[in-house]
């Protein structure tokens, strides 16, 4: 099994039309099983997007929100389908990003979706708040895939702890957890920093990939000054805040740093996280 994550910044990334291509031609080739994806928007002034569902998308739990016409997932898709690569897929809206934006996550599938959910991990839930936070989930080939965006450890707000505490009890709550479940997104948490986000993440029982993974390389998944990050990341030679966790011990053939130039095209001021999963 093969499965991926990216922080897209999809409408706001220069030169969109061009990476939105490359990275469906990295999909059409890799053949991911699942894609998680993060700052997955669409243009708030945009009309309302038809035929949706020709191109596999599922409405993501009770709140759907409304699929424009130019939002990130809804071309991508249309840009597999055109290849031949058929995958089902959601998209759930979280917050106003950029302030033209609706902002939100999206995860793809080559099985049929057989489920879908989404919730708050935020204390807030108001849609104009930019550190408002949700999860998205799919249920495919009897397991649980999450794309999770989260805030920053120091917030005072939105702490990260809290919001991971709220990740976890609604995970739980839905009680079907007999299979390996998958949290696969944008942290905002570097890995190696002890007594914050990754360091509460792994203290719960879940477990890195990054880790787990028999060959891997360095995992740096953001390598310049980005939103959020302008005063720590400065002088640094880069982070890896993107992760992909399990909630039990599983076997990792390989993790890789994907969209970073060396390993595909960059495409986002993100890199993305490419995993294989022995024995799925």
């Amino acid at each position: 099994m093969k499965l991926i994550t990216l922080n897209t910044h999809s409408l706001a990334e220069p030169d969109y039309g061009r990476k939105l291509l490359s990275f469906a031609r990295l999909i059409e080739k890799e053949q991911p099983d699942i894609i998680a994806m993060q700052e997955v928007n669409q243009t708030i002034s945009r009309p309302e997007a038809g035929g949706a569902e020709k191109l596999g998308y599922i409405p993501c739990g009770e709140d759907e929100g409304l699929l424009r016409s130019d939002n990130h997932a809804l071309a991508l898709a249309g840009l597999l389908k055109e290849a031949g690569c058929s995958y089902e897929w959601t998209w759930t809206p979280a917050k106003i990003g950029y302030e033209i934006y609706e902002e939100g996550l999206a995860v793809f599938s080559r099985q049929p979706i057989e489920d879908t959910r989404q919730f708050f991990i935020s204390r807030s839930h108001d849609f104009n708040n930019w550190k408002t936070r949700k999860m998205a989930g799919i249920k495919s080939g009897g397991m649980w895939f999450y794309s999770v965006h989260m805030g920053w450890w120091e917030d005072s707000e939105e702490p990260f702890s809290s919001q991971w505490d709220r990740a976890v009890e609604g995970i739980k709550a839905l009680g079907d957890t007999k299979n390996p479940v998958w949290v696969m997104g944008d942290f905002n948490s570097p890995a190696g920093v002890f007594g914050e986000g990754w360091d509460y993440v792994r203290a719960s029982g879940w477990k890195d990939t990054y880790e787990l993974a028999e060959k891997k390389d360095n995992g740096i998944t953001v390598g310049k000054v980005i939103d959020g990050w302008k005063e720590r990341l400065s002088g640094t030679d880069g982070m890896r805040i993107d992760y992909i966790f399990c909630d039990r011990q599983v076997s990792v053939d390989k993790s890789e740093v994907i969209c970073n130039d060396r390993n595909y095209e960059v495409v986002s001021d993100h890199y993305g996280v490419m995993i294989t999963v022995k024995g799925r």
